[in-house]
């Protein structure tokens, strides 16, 4: 399920060569994200693809989700593990779009730097909600994260004034080993 090493590296000098500064990641305080050897399937997104997360994070996505179900909260999936090759072809198409590297990497980190390339990141919306928009930070769900998603070890990775210089997406959750109560 996972790409490896040899294309991690292919996809991030693929990256460089379409204007990816060499020194992406020391700038923006960005550490490469290393693809995990194994992936545990959490259902489908909500475009009834697959989505997979590390072991560990994915158990506890599916406990995380279980309670704001019980609280009446509907957390859905628009984006988890994805390979460097998948980031690649993400910036490959705002390219194409026209749009400036600069203005690129401030709502997508290069190929290597996704979080969503650690296999513990995830995109979550809720029904009703708009996607991938700030308006998320308005609905229950949001809320519900505020006060819950800790417990559980997922943090928001890039808050308003995030030190990476990346827009605030207040639907990008990461799990944090550590961070688990």
């Amino acid at each position: 399920m996972t790409s490896g090493v040899g294309a991690r590296e292919r996809a991030m000098r693929a990256a460089e060569a379409l204007g990816v500064p060499v020194d992406y990641g020391r700038r923006r305080g960005l550490r490469p994200q290393r693809e995990p050897t194994r992936l545990q399937s959490i259902g489908l997104d909500a475009q009834q693809r697959p989505a997979w997360l590390r072991p560990r994070a994915a158990a506890a996505f599916l406990r995380m989700r279980r309670a704001a179900m019980q609280d009446g909260i509907e957390l859905q999936v628009i984006s988890a593990w994805r390979s460097c090759e998948y980031q690649l072809g993400i910036i490959r198409r705002k390219c194409e779009r026209g749009q400036d590297m600069a203005t690129i990497l401030t709502v997508s980190a290069a190929p290597g730097y996704s979080e969503h390339h650690s296999g513990r990141a995830l995109d979550l919306a809720s029904p009703g909600s708009a996607v991938l928009e700030e308006a998320f930070e308005q609905t229950p769900a949001f809320a519900w994260l505020q006060d819950h998603a800790r417990i559980h070890g997922f943090a928001l990775s890039y808050p308003r004034g995030n030190r990476h210089g990346i827009a605030y997406e207040p639907w990008h959750w990461c799990w944090h080993a550590h961070r688990v109560r």
